[in-house]
């Protein structure tokens, strides 16, 4: 899952590599801001393979990294954390979070985009 206990190196090269598909340590290397040494990150890149976050397959003399799930996968297991971690679970609150935050700035096609959206959930249900 992604984020749960992984450093912010490791949390960037997963991202690092879902926007890449598949990458070399180089690719990588190149990819990130202020990047450590080669050894670190092929190291790091190693540590998410060993974690199950990553995987990899030799290309030559090199190996090729890519994340173990897709990103619409990490998006929604984190999503599901989240819910589970601040809101007991209950989706609801995540919502009423958001509807009553004036940071949020809502507009009024997002809430009606999300008013199909929960209609659409419940004739789906009803089938």
């Amino acid at each position: 899952m992604l984020g749960t206990g992984l450093s912010r190196r490791e949390r960037e090269m997963i991202e690092i590599l879902h926007r890449l598909g598949k990458a070399s340590v180089q690719d990588v290397c190149d990819a990130m801001d202020n990047p450590p040494s080669y050894s670190s990150v092929r190291s790091t890149l190693g540590i998410l393979v060993e974690k199950g976050l990553a995987n990899h397959q030799e290309d030559g003399k090199r190996y090729l990294y890519s994340a173990a799930e897709s990103s619409q996968e990490a998006a929604k297991s984190a999503v599901h954390k989240l819910v589970d971690t601040f809101f007991g679970g209950r989706l609801e609150g995540v919502v009423r979070t958001f509807l009553s935050d004036d940071e949020s700035k809502i507009s009024n096609e997002e809430l009606d985009q999300l008013l199909k959206l929960i209609e659409e959930s419940k004739r789906n249900q009803k089938r």
